[in-house]
């Protein structure tokens, strides 16, 4: 995974890290992760009761910062996770010089090094739908539920749906090149992406990812001392989850 976005921050960090567009600038990227803090994380922060005002949070996947930014607007720290080195290196070079911000590159597979209760809120969009094994889904749902202090609250997007958007031709393609990645063949899979059309960049399940249906999503957040607070899109690619971790009293009581 850290070889092929390291690849694709090479390429177009921009670009893959929200693929809408292709034509992004400095000015209007950051203005779409305003865009989005206001759209995805305001409301949703508001309707249960979180205020962000002097509190630490997780953003897992920061990529180039596109919402780092204004995640740092609202909290007093934030700690911006991210598996490529290349994306974070150039996070740390647009980086205003925000104090408040903590680049960490992860091992693609957990949070390790982030203390267990040291964070009040945890963020994570496009990024679960790229991971190549439920498992790990699974293990950073685990992770942020660990890294969360006793109430505070989580937010993060995965792919729920079952069903293929694309023809049977393009799941055909892309089965080929994603069975080579599997195969460890990943210069293989990218040239024979590039051969039928495809985005080479967007080889491998490190891209497509797979699908985790909102009801196990849901388990695995109450497995792991979670209440589940709001689920949304369910059984669709842009499916959210909203969490609490309970109180300590609360589990005690229970």
């Amino acid at each position: 995974m850290r070889q092929d976005w390291d690849e694709r921050a090479r390429k177009d960090a921009f670009y893959y890290i929200a693929s809408w567009r292709k034509n992004w600038d400095e000015a209007s990227f950051w203005r779409s992760g305003e865009e989005d803090y206001d759209r995805l994380v305001a409301g949703t922060l508001k309707r249960h009761s979180f205020s962000p005002h002097g509190k630490s949070m997780l953003e897992l996947g920061c990529g180039a910062g596109r919402m780092t930014r204004s995640f740092a607007k609202h909290f007093d720290r934030v700690i911006a996770f991210d598996v490529s080195s290349e994306m974070l290196s150039r996070a740390r070079t647009l980086d205003d010089g925000n104090s408040r911000i903590e680049w960490v590159q992860g091992n693609g597979t957990d949070l390790s090094g982030v203390p267990t209760g040291s964070v009040e809120f945890v963020f994570s969009y496009l990024v679960l739908q790229h991971l190549p094994e439920e498992g790990l889904v699974h293990s950073y749902v685990r992770e942020i539920l660990r890294v969360l202090s006793s109430g505070g609250v989580c937010l993060f997007q995965f792919n729920g749906s079952p069903e293929k958007s694309m023809n049977w031709k393009g799941r055909a393609a892309w089965s080929l090149v994603d069975a080579l990645w599997e195969l460890g063949l990943a210069r293989a899979s990218r040239s024979t992406a590039k051969l039928l059309g495809l985005d080479p960049e967007m080889a491998g399940k490190s891209w497509h990812g797979v699908c985790v249906r909102s009801e196990n999503v849901a388990q695995m957040v109450r497995d792991n001392g979670g209440d589940v607070l709001d689920m949304n899109g369910a059984n669709t690619p842009m499916a959210w989850c909203c969490a609490r971790k309970i109180v300590a009293s609360e589990t005690r009581r229970a």
